[in-house]
């Protein structure tokens, strides 16, 4: 009889990558999935990872396994959200990954009001890149995401993965003490395009939109620092450095002497949360996307 937890070990090494990744995403360490897959070595009686440069690989026996593994995991999560469903209450662990401005700025009060309602629900939060964690939501590391997308860059979701939009983030530019921009009650391009820039780093959705939105009205922008942290930003535009767009969502008290300007055409960023469509039943689930719904929409 294979041992399950080992299978997922397993599984866990071909879905993401390495033994390191595997053990990041299972909450072991390195050494403890190694342990696991020899383990799982001995009880085959074949090899299943071979060593390449500093790495693993899986052997053709370990690929063929990690298919079966795949459908075995995929039953007994099927098996668990049915008993969950028969107790009709949420119920054991949820795994929640969020971008790192909704898990500060959304996340406490959900995590809090499920926690007082649903004693026997145990929420792990983990903050994570959003363009991971759809993939996550997909090879099963995570239950639930916490997303943001933009107009300019829409996200897709990885088959079998179900979104619900909850609401969205409205963006501001922030000014330094006595700008001159602090004389309007509101902002357009042309306003800002030949402002010094305080912005994300290339690659990011926040740096496509300044770039796109200043060269509408043809000027290069001028992004003088490039910071990926916004409490950092904040500090440097209320240092007189440059100005910021900034999303509402977790920014947080703002310093007394900074301006916040809205800006027209507003950056707007849409938050969703994702599942597996195979868990869609599930108590916890439902439960969760309901109280994220609503706690987005008082933002």
């Amino acid at each position: 009889m294979l041992d399950l937890s080992r299978l997922r070990a397993l599984h866990a090494v071909h879905v993401h990558g390495s033994v390191a990744a595997a053990a990041k995403a299972l909450g072991y360490t390195p050494s403890a999935i190694s342990q696991q897959v020899g383990k799982l070595e001995r009880e085959t009686g074949t090899p299943l990872l071979e060593r390449r440069g500093r790495g693993v690989v899986l052997t053709d026996a370990a690929a063929m396994l990690v298919g079966t593994a795949g459908r075995v995991l995929a039953l007994v999560e099927e098996a668990e959200v049915s008993l969950e469903e028969r107790r009709g209450r949420p119920h054991g662990r949820l795994t929640v990954a969020s971008f790192s401005t909704a898990a500060r700025g959304l996340l406490p009060g959900v995590l809090a009001e499920l926690a007082a309602a649903h004693p026997a629900l145990d929420v792990r939060l983990f903050e994570e890149d959003p363009h991971a964690t759809p993939h996550m939501v997909a090879q099963g590391t995570v239950d639930l995401a916490v997303v943001h997308d933009w107009d300019i860059a829409p996200m897709s979701v990885p088959e079998g993965v179900a979104r619900q939009r909850i609401g969205e983030d409205r963006c501001d530019v922030l000014l330094p003490p006595d700008h001159p921009l602090t004389a309007l009650d509101a902002l357009t391009r042309a306003d800002v395009a030949g402002e010094r820039w305080i912005c994300q780093p290339p690659g990011t959705v926040c740096h496509d939109w300044l770039t796109r939105t200043v060269r509408s009205t043809g000027t290069e922008p001028d992004i003088a620092h490039y910071v990926a942290e916004y409490q950092t930003q904040l500090a440097l535009v209320a240092a007189g450095l440059g100005i910021a767009v900034v999303p509402r969502l977790g920014r947080g008290p703002l310093p007394a002497d900074v301006a916040v300007r809205p800006v027209d055409p507003a950056p707007v960023r849409g938050l969703a949360v994702l599942w597996r469509e195979g868990a869609s039943r599930r108590p916890a689930i439902t439960e969760a996307v309901r109280v994220l719904r609503e706690h987005a929409a008082r933002l």
